[in-house]
């Protein structure tokens, strides 16, 4: 039950974002100084994930760029003697971290992103993290939070928490018997419904944990919502034959698919960094 693989399904279009995704993948759109992709790997890293699987699609070729090593403009920087910036570009994946890529051959829903993994995560445990949820949180990363539910509770750990109930049409929305102060047993998971039909306030957010039988269900999960393969209708299958357990995390979750949500990210992040923070509040100010 080692955690070990996490998968990042990179093949959205990023309609919500064109024309600046129209030849940029959202998830390198900058947060600051960093791509969204690289803040989502930096949290799986802090969790003890060592085997990194995107789900590619054939416009995704800067996220390989990224992680990939670029001789030139490391031995421009050491000549320039910017040993500091070099650092930074040297170690975006740190030692003893492997990263391996799957291409989703049709945009046919989160749900089938994933199955494309299956061949890479094999029968193992694995986190799936979407980019486009950041999360910043002071102590442990949120990923971190979660593999320490999992690896306490030997089940599927799902990230949570509390939404507008007239939001309820954006998210699975669970139900939940509570175990805890933070933590529930799934009784019901429901993809986007209706405020009036939801069953709670309760959503899940871009961070998963599952275990592999979580594949065999996606084979056998027909479309559901918007015509694709949902991954909240498998999970709702995997209730029947295992426990899943959800986490309300700690820390402050942006939205960074949607446009205000990734201008509050880069407001939160300028101003948490070393750097830019002081000036960054005197810009500010000019618009208040």
């Amino acid at each position: 039950m080692k955690l070990e693989k996490a998968v990042f399904p990179v093949a959205g279009m990023g309609t919500r974002f064109l024309p600046a995704t129209k030849a940029n993948p959202k998830e390198m759109l900058p947060i600051v100084d960093k791509p969204l992709i690289q803040y989502a790997v930096e949290e799986a890293v802090k969790a003890g994930i060592t085997e990194l699987i995107f789900v590619t699609s054939s416009s995704k070729r800067a996220i390989e760029d990224h992680f990939d090593t670029n001789f030139e403009l490391e031995s421009r920087l050491a000549e320039a003697g910017k040993n500091a910036i070099l650092e930074e570009v040297k170690n975006i994946l740190p030692p003893g971290v492997t990263v391996a890529y799957i291409r989703q051959s049709v945009p046919a829903g989160l749900g089938h992103a994933v199955l494309c993994a299956k061949p890479l995560v094999g029968d193992e445990p694995f986190a799936i993290l979407l980019a486009d949820d950041l999360i910043n949180a002071k102590g442990d990363s949120c990923l971190k939070q979660m593999a320490d539910v999992f690896h306490e509770q030997k089940s599927s750990v799902l990230a949570v928490e509390r939404i507008d109930p007239a939001e309820t049409n954006r998210y699975g929305v669970v139900d939940i018997e509570e175990e805890g102060s933070n933590i529930g047993l799934i009784k019901e998971i429901v993809e986007k419904p209706e405020p009036e039909n939801a069953p709670s306030n309760l959503a899940v957010v871009g961070r998963y944990i599952l275990t592999p039988a979580i594949f065999d269900l996606l084979e056998k999960t027909g479309p559901g919502k918007g015509g694709e393969i949902q991954l909240t209708d498998a999970i709702e299958s995997l209730l029947s034959i295992e426990k899943v357990k959800t986490l309300e995390f700690e820390g402050a979750r942006y939205d960074c698919g949607d446009k205000l949500g990734y201008l509050e990210a880069t407001i939160a992040y300028a101003l948490e960094h070393d750097d830019l923070a002081a000036g960054f509040k005197e810009i500010i100010k000019k618009y208040q």
